[in-house]
């Protein structure tokens, strides 16, 4: 049997069933699927597409975790392309802090986001240094101007708001990490303080690392001498000569080398370990009102003993007494000084004509 061509494919195409002859039914149009709105609190870029949730949650996991900013290369390792950065970008969900880094959300940072940013900005082995390293070690007070940040890389591109600094080496005993933020040692911000600050603005910050318990001696002796001929380290020498670590002495030592002191002067001697007003002291005068602590660091050098010594001066001054706070090394090598001093004191108090009040009344510790 033979068939046409136009027969075989009358044959192959299916009827279709629409209620109408064949000769009217026309061909029907693919079925047109709306279009589902945007989920609430997704910015589109384009009508109706939304960015990649699980992307955005792994930007702000990294962010979570450094203050709230990110570096282009850490996106990129975390598999965000280069166009779904330059979309978070249009859509101000990613907001440009520095060249490659970015703040995530919003663009107010906090100052350790900043700080963050500043070391992200300078790649990989920077560190903050300085002044900046100093107020984030609880050291100094923030400063102003542009944050410090110490790199061993060439060739760093000038950055606006971050004075670079760059080193032959950072060793890693120089190195370490605070508030998540990489930076240098409390020895090398010492080292970096003392050609970039005034002698007093190095003390104070010796003096605070001594406070928190957080100097090192022989750490800043080593960062000292990788630092010879830097400018500066010599002031930085002289200060670490005022702070050498006290021998062991007890406090019956202490007293007595005092007491022997006061004997070969020809001072009249004082009670010892006597009460005043509800405070023992170590060395009280009663008939001139004057008293004298003697301070070392083993007893008196942590937070709560600072604060509590403080309190009880404060106690005692407005009970109208005099305190007087002598260290070891004040004692021990400088005498005549300490003296000079204790003598002034008692003449200027006994020419007053000070009596003892009611309320002070002391009395020797049983």
């Amino acid at each position: 049997m033979r068939f046409s061509s136009s027969s075989m494919l009358r044959r192959a195409t299916p009827p279709v069933y629409s209620g109408t002859s064949h000769a009217s039914a026309r061909p029907r149009a693919p079925p047109v699927t709306p279009a589902l709105p945007p989920s609430p609190g997704v910015v589109q870029t384009r009508p109706y597409r939304r960015l990649d949730i699980p992307t955005d949650e792994s930007i702000a996991e990294i962010a979570a975790r450094q203050h709230g900013v990110v570096s282009r290369a850490q996106l990129l390792a975390a598999g965000v392309t280069r166009d779904e950065i330059r979309r978070r970008l249009e859509a101000k969900r990613l907001h440009r802090r520095h060249r490659a880094v970015f703040a995530v959300g919003h663009p107010l940072l906090s100052l350790h986001g900043k700080y963050m940013a500043a070391v992200l900005a300078c790649g990989r082995h920077a560190l903050l240094s300085h002044g900046d390293a100093a107020n984030l070690l609880g050291l100094l007070p923030v400063g102003t101007g542009a944050i410090h940040v110490t790199t061993q890389r060439t060739g760093v591109r000038r950055i606006q708001g971050i004075a670079t600094h760059r080193t032959r080496s950072l060793p890693d005993d120089e190195v370490t990490v605070c508030e998540v933020i990489p930076c240098t040692t409390v020895a090398r911000t010492l080292v970096d303080l003392a050609g970039s600050v005034s002698e007093r603005r190095l003390r104070r910050a010796l003096e605070q690392a001594l406070l928190l318990r957080v100097f090192d001696l022989g750490a800043t002796r080593r960062a000292l001498e990788r630092a010879r001929g830097r400018r500066g380290t010599g002031v930085l020498r002289d200060l670490l000569a005022e702070v050498q670590d006290d021998p062991p002495i007890t406090r019956s030592e202490l007293e007595r080398l005092l007491l022997d002191l006061l004997r070969k002067a020809g001072l009249p001697p004082p009670v010892v370990n006597g009460l005043v007003e509800g405070h023992e002291v170590d060395f009280h005068w009663p008939t001139q009102r004057l008293i004298v602590e003697t301070d070392g660091r083993a007893t008196h050098g942590h937070a709560l003993a600072f604060h509590t010594d403080r309190q009880r001066d404060l106690d005692l001054g407005l009970a109208g007494w005099h305190v007087l706070r002598l260290t070891w090394r004040q004692v021990a090598h400088a005498p005549e000084r300490v003296v000079a001093l204790l003598r002034s004191r008692l003449e200027a108090a006994s020419s007053r004509g000070h009596r003892p009040g009611r309320a002070s009344a002391s009395r020797r510790r049983s």
